[in-house]
């Protein structure tokens, strides 16, 4: 069999018959220059929020499976255009589900991850000599019910499946042409980089850059695939790619990321034996709300608080579960509606203290005033008030990167 490439289109690669023929024929092209191609696609662009929309219509807490059944479809529609498209220009294609493709997960539903990978169909097809187009963002749980991968996991499909199938590579392919340092729609003049480590990657996607699904990254990291970030209309340009550079690196800002949309939890307490905090904990965990930051601390006067920052675009029901909490909780909860968070990324950003100091210092210039700042070994973020938050990610970009 000859050498495996995946190939992974976006929605906005597919919007239209036009768009879906002119990456069918990029495929072809990829196909005949000596792959054995594998195509993973995600839902046509707004597709997946009109679906979400039409659910919330019903109920403000959809039923987590239901919305795994309902969702995949539009992966479902995109695979079978695209496998379509391919016989029609004379290639032999079949199309299939994440489910058919091997991909097997846990029970987690609308927030899946990939346990596994049993590619058999796939490996068959191509020994067929078939081009294989799989419908992203999907898999089967050991119970065998269908679930998705959260919000642009088809990223995380077509990696997994280069992995499990030791593909040479995988291209991942939008309207962009590359990873860039900030969102373009914030930044007038962001830069492309070259080249990111996968730590940095991950980080980036983590704090809400669209290019990639971090879990992507880290079954990319895992494997040893190298990712190539590339637009479909200039799909042989220089493009973004995803690495190990381990050791290579020396500490410094790559980017700006940041999630315009997120919910600050914080729940406090004075008495010793209160389970308040914990129990905050729980009902996240039980009702599946996904969070991103979690901190945890007991002050000097016995003051116990706990903070959770929850991105409202990866919580179906989050309506719902707020007013759950709110009412297991009481007044020891409280919830800031009205906050972003803004993330620095970069190897070694927390290595010296030069660039938190310097970053937070430039905020309190403009007086754009942090609610709260997590670090890690990659990140700085800063959780701001909504209204600044544009201004912050220009501000950032301009002192660390341009």
């Amino acid at each position: 069999m000859q050498p495996v490439l995946v190939m992974k289109f976006g929605g906005s690669s597919l919007a239209d018959a036009a768009r879906v023929e002119r990456a069918a024929r990029l495929a072809v092209r990829r196909r005949r220059q000596g792959h054995a191609v594998v195509v993973v696609v995600s839902a046509r662009a707004g597709v997946t929020d009109g679906l979400i929309a039409e659910a919330r219509a019903v109920t403000p807490r959809p039923a987590p499976r239901e919305m795994d059944m309902l969702l995949t479809a539009g992966e479902r529609l995109s695979s079978a255009l695209f496998s379509i498209t391919l016989n029609a220009l004379g290639e032999p294609a079949i199309s299939l589900t994440g489910s058919q493709a091997g991909i097997i997960t846990d029970d987690q539903h609308t927030n899946a991850r990939i346990i596994e990978v049993r590619p058999y169909r796939v490996r068959r097809a191509l020994e067929e000599g078939k081009m294989v187009v799989v419908g992203g963002f999907q898999g089967v749980s050991f119970r065998k019910d269908v679930t998705t991968l959260g919000r642009g996991g088809s990223d995380t499909s077509a990696v997994a499946l280069a992995a499990a199938l030791e593909a040479v590579r995988c291209e991942i392919y939008s309207d962009v042409d590359g990873v860039y340092s900030a969102d373009p729609r914030l930044v007038p003049e962001p830069r492309r980089i070259e080249e990111i480590s996968y730590q940095e990657m991950q980080e980036l996607a983590e704090a809400g850059a669209k290019v990639l699904h971090p879990q992507s990254v880290e079954f990319a990291k895992i494997a040893g695939t190298i990712l190539y970030a590339r637009a479909t209309d200039d799909a042989d340009g220089p493009g973004t790619v995803i690495r190990n550079l381990e050791g290579r690196i020396r500490p410094r800002v790559v980017g700006v990321a940041s999630e315009e949309r997120v919910v600050l939890l914080t729940s406090r307490t004075r008495a010793p034996a209160d389970r308040l905090p914990l129990e905050l904990m729980e009902l996240s965990a039980r009702h599946h709300l996904k969070t991103k930051q979690l901190s945890l601390h007991r002050s000097s006067n016995g003051e116990q608080v706990l903070s959770l920052i929850a991105p409202e675009k990866e919580n179906y029901h989050l309506e719902a579960v707020l007013e759950e909490i709110g009412a297991s909780l009481g007044d020891s909860l409280q919830v800031r509606r009205d906050c972003s968070a803004v993330s620095m990324v970069g190897a070694g950003i927390t290595e010296r203290y030069d660039i938190l100091l310097e970053a937070a210092r430039a905020l309190e210039e403009e007086q754009i005033l942090p609610l709260a700042c997590h670090t890690s070994s990659f990140r700085i973020s800063w959780i701001l008030p909504r209204q600044r938050h544009e201004e912050a990610v220009r501000l950032l970009h301009e002192r660390f990167i341009e």
